[in-house]
């Protein structure tokens, strides 16, 4: 049985839905010696969130962040939390409704994603600040 975590430190990024599958792999626990398992990806924040998408056209991920924000607008007069700006309380709510961490499957030493998926850090606020994910891998 393999179990093995570690934290993994994304750099600042601006607000969008950023690819990072690399920087993610590049600091995950080893993968290699795992014939079967998973990966828990758990974002450490909650103004930022963690999903699967396209990982060829940045336009999927542009036309993601300009859906996420008709779907949940700033400067709402029903906000209550607006003391960090006006994205902050927007923030709250898109991770509420995409999340915060993710569950993949490890096959042969490796992730088992489709061709076209990739890894997105969907980074809600303005001007945010390094995020940490904690990785844990449990398999055989």
């Amino acid at each position: 049985m393999i179990q093995d975590q570690t934290i993994i430190e994304l750099r600042p990024r601006g607000r969008g839905f950023h690819l990072v599958t690399d920087d993610v792999m590049s600091q995950a626990p080893d993968l290699t010696s795992c014939q079967a398992g998973l990966l828990h990806l758990f974002l450490q924040h909650t103004s930022a969130s963690l999903v699967i998408s396209e990982n060829a056209d940045p336009d999927v991920r542009g036309d993601l962040e300009r859906h996420f924000n008709v779907m949940v607008p700033e400067n709402q007069s029903y906000y209550e939390h607006v003391t960090e700006g006006p994205d902050d309380m927007p923030a709250h709510i898109k991770n509420v409704l995409i999340g915060p961490s993710l569950i993949l499957p490890v096959t042969e030493g490796r992730l088992a994603l489709g061709t076209w998926q990739g890894i997105c850090l969907c980074e809600h606020r303005d001007q945010a600040g390094g995020r940490r994910i904690v990785a844990t891998l449990q398999g055989q």
